[in-house]
């Protein structure tokens, strides 16, 4: 037996199609995974400056982030290629552990009182994050026939805007429905974020308990060979030696995906820390943490993110649509320009209402950005590996996370005057760049047809 035979699913031809609830079921989780990250996106920034943080180190302090997702996902992916459990399967143990890890930091990280706990959390949280995270990715190639992939990322996509969407204004709803105060002294994190992470601890680990247990997964074809190759290879230099090489020998569809990733992912990730600073002083006429107005612009960059995350729920099963007569290149290539055409618009925005305006561009290119890499990565990729590839993809997604979190804090106290606004002037000229490297992909799916 080959290597390639050492965790064998069912084959895409021979995989049988999944009704609608089923498809629902399986993906349920995403709604919990995107409720806490959408907090973390949305907050951890104010969290910082709360603390302490200079506008310039905010980006060192993310660094935590992308740097975790470098180590985790990999490993993750690996490890569920080659678990199985007769009653947890392949991926089910990842989701559990994962939710319960991300769910104690959710719980945890509002209670920081000193900046160093509130990074440290971050980098506990967001590498949970990633456990449950990255095998979720694998769990649609591994059950779905290659006419449903795109559906089944969709489907991801929708409650990852869906979850998002909630999460991103719970510290809104918190100060103006309820009256819960979105100020507090110097060093002190408000009431409405500490109860929205609450909230979060719960509602993810029980949406990702939901999957866990209404979902079943595709045992290996042949488990006594399996168990077999299992043991020959078992040990953790061999593991290094796998995923070293596995790394070198990246399908070339996945090499092209990886170029259009760096640059939209600079985008995101700069959007994710420096709206808050950026809109509380471009918007709100503020830089000083402890005022309301201050805090109103943080309340007020949720509700903006609701709104991009509410278009990616709502597009989420518009564009596999598009994609059906125009191709995946073409419609995530469209998406992208949208979208960085509107991270570059709020630069020229001030009045907050209008703003919501350019994250309905964004929103199409976080859809897109959710589905159609993934869609088209799938096609290409072995199904033996399928969680491994999964997790190195998302090297190109860390990244430029990793690049961005070094340069633009840089660029912001160098060349613009500490006007964080810019960040997200560069991060649209970056999307916008992602967008026509889009035509250097090879889409397999679409070659066959």
């Amino acid at each position: 037996m080959s290597q390639n035979d050492l965790i064998t699913p069912l084959e895409s031809a021979t995989r049988p199609r999944l009704t609608f609830k089923q498809i629902i079921n399986m993906s349920f989780g995403f709604f919990g995974i995107q409720f806490g990250f959408a907090l973390q996106n949305a907050n951890v920034s104010r969290i910082f400056q709360t603390l302490g943080a200079e506008i310039d180190k905010i980006g060192f302090l993310w660094i935590a982030a992308p740097v975790t997702g470098l180590l985790v996902q990999p490993i993750i992916g690996y490890l569920s290629d080659r678990t199985w459990h007769p009653r947890w399967g392949r991926r089910r143990p990842f989701f559990f552990i994962g939710a319960l890890l991300s769910s104690i930091a959710l719980f945890l990280m509002p209670q920081s009182s000193v900046l160093w706990m509130a990074a440290t959390l971050l980098w506990v949280l967001d590498a949970s994050i990633n456990i449950s995270m990255e095998p979720f990715r694998a769990f649609v190639g591994d059950k779905l026939p290659s006419s449903q992939r795109t559906t089944g990322f969709a489907t991801q996509t929708f409650f990852i805007g869906l979850g998002a969407v909630i999460a991103s204004l719970l510290p809104y709803i918190f100060t103006n429905w309820f009256g819960i105060s979105n100020t507090a002294p110097a060093g002190i994190i408000s009431d409405s974020v500490k109860y929205s992470f609450y909230i979060g601890a719960v509602v993810f680990l029980a949406s990702v308990l939901w999957t866990v247990f209404t979902t079943d997964e595709f045992p290996p074809e042949n488990i006594d060979n399996w168990e077999k190759e299992k043991l020959r290879t078992k040990g953790l230099m061999h593991g290094i030696v796998e995923i070293t090489t596995g790394i070198f020998k990246m399908p070339k569809t996945m090499l092209q995906l990886a170029v259009v990733q760096f640059f939209t992912w600079i985008a995101f990730f700069a959007m994710w820390i420096y709206t808050t600073s950026g809109i509380a002083q471009n918007s709100f006429g503020t830089t000083d943490t402890t005022s309301k107005a201050y805090q109103d612009a943080g309340d007020w960059v949720g509700v903006m993110f609701m709104v991009y995350n509410g278009v990616s729920a709502i597009t989420a099963f518009l564009l596999p649509m598009l994609a059906k007569k125009i191709g995946r290149r073409a419609t995530h290539f469209i998406a992208l320009i949208i979208g960085g055409i509107g991270l570059v618009s709020m630069l020229f925005i001030t009045d907050q209402n209008m703003l919501l305006l350019p994250m309905i561009g964004v929103g199409l290119a976080w859809s897109s950005t959710l589905t159609m890499p993934y869609a088209i990565l799938a096609g290409a990729l072995p199904a033996n590996k399928m969680g491994f590839y999964m997790g190195v993809f998302n090297f190109f997604v860390v990244i430029p996370q990793i690049v961005a979190a070094a340069i633009l804090g840089f660029f912001v106290k160098t060349f613009f005057n500490e006007q964080a606004i810019y960040a997200l002037v560069i991060g649209g000229i970056s999307m916008i760049i992602a967008g026509f490297l889009n035509f250097i992909v090879t889409d397999t799916d679409d070659t066959i047809k």
